[in-house]
């Protein structure tokens, strides 16, 4: 889970920034087909939920290791 929040994260933030250079990774270039509002409540929602997954995979691998 840790790893998918990351994937999240960075394409989240990535298009984010490539939004206002005018450019799009052509995974996520369908975001803007609603409009642009839209397109950024995507990608801040790609950020939030990526680092939600992100933290919860933190947890689960710090409780699942070994006390030593």
């Amino acid at each position: 889970m840790k790893s998918i929040g990351g994937l999240m994260f960075l394409l989240g933030l990535g298009s984010f920034v490539l939004h206002y250079m005018n450019m799009e990774f052509k995974l996520l270039m369908w975001v803007d087909n609603w409009g642009p509002t839209v397109g950024t409540a995507i990608r801040v929602g790609l950020i939030v939920v990526g680092v939600a997954l992100w933290l919860i995979g933190s947890k689960r691998e710090k409780a699942a290791a070994p006390a030593t």
